[in-house]
């Protein structure tokens, strides 16, 4: 009996010192940031307007000007990581990275492994094509060779349709980064792929590609982009809920939006009738 008793005395123990860890986990990232005065943000450089780099090879682009405003705000230094797509949750699962603001897509199968805020950035999805290709809209992507970057919710989209489709002549192409598939379209090796309309607007601006063009909306649900803690990190999620909400009271958002996109009113960040 005695044995028994200590036995259920050190599983005692053992739990309670469980629940202890578990709650200084799950403050530990935002205390760590405001104690250490240091902040990773994890951001994607070839996603231009919300992440690029400038003329002098230093971050800049819509997630980068929201990365130092989250940083200021706590009073941390900032240190931007590059997160290409792949990379991002992954990143941000590991501890390589504090938080990622990188045009991360809200949908049920990330917030299996992450946290994210609402959305602090919308979007309509767009046919980014050449001039050259042929393309006037979406229905003309059937029977076409198409691509996008593995993972993301527009490729995946894509590539749903071309399943569907069952056109033995259609083929989608899978590339690592969003650099790669841009080169991939300006190549010829692809026709066309899926983009933030926002992101397609500012490449064809940016004069890079000269022959790129938008071939109409994709018949697929807004882009809502959300920033994304780890799971654990409640405090931390709970903080930046109120960030974000704040951006759009202040008047932050529209500013950022308008010096990155375009001017004017900005997008509401939800779905009319559902949030």
């Amino acid at each position: 009996m005695k044995t028994k008793r200590w036995g259920a005395l050190a599983l005692a123990g053992a739990l309670v010192g469980l629940a202890m860890t578990a709650g200084v986990a799950q403050a530990d990232t935002l205390d760590k940031i405001i104690s250490e005065k240091k902040m990773r943000c994890g951001v994607q450089l070839d996603f231009p307007p919300l992440g690029f780099r400038d003329m002098n090879n230093q971050p800049e682009g819509y997630d980068v000007a929201y990365c130092k405003d989250i940083a200021k705000a706590l009073g941390a230094e900032l240190e931007i990581v590059e997160t290409p797509s792949p990379e991002r949750i992954p990143a941000l699962v590991s501890g390589r990275i504090d938080v990622l603001v990188a045009g991360t897509t809200i949908t049920p199968q990330r917030a299996l492994s992450v946290a994210f805020t609402q959305p602090y950035i919308v979007h309509t999805v767009m046919v980014l094509t050449r001039e050259d290709a042929g393309i006037s809209n979406f229905n003309d992507l059937k029977g076409r060779t198409v691509g996008g970057v593995t993972g993301t919710t527009p490729a995946l989209a894509l590539e749903k349709f071309v399943k569907d489709w069952n056109d033995p002549k259609a083929k989608f192409l899978t590339y690592g980064n969003e650099a790669e598939s841009f080169m991939a379209l300006n190549q010829g090796k692809i026709d066309a792929l899926l983009l933030a309309s926002g992101t397609a607007g500012a490449l064809i601006k940016s004069g890079q590609f000269p022959s790129f063009t938008m071939a109409g909306e994709a018949p697929v649900e807004l882009d809502l982009g959300g920033i994304a803690v780890r799971k654990s990190d409640t405090e931390f999620l709970r903080w930046l809920k109120v960030f974000v909400w704040n951006q759009g009271i202040t008047g932050r958002y529209k500013e950022l939006y308008n010096t990155y996109f375009a001017p004017g009113d900005a997008p509401a960040l939800g779905v009319p009738g559902i949030y």
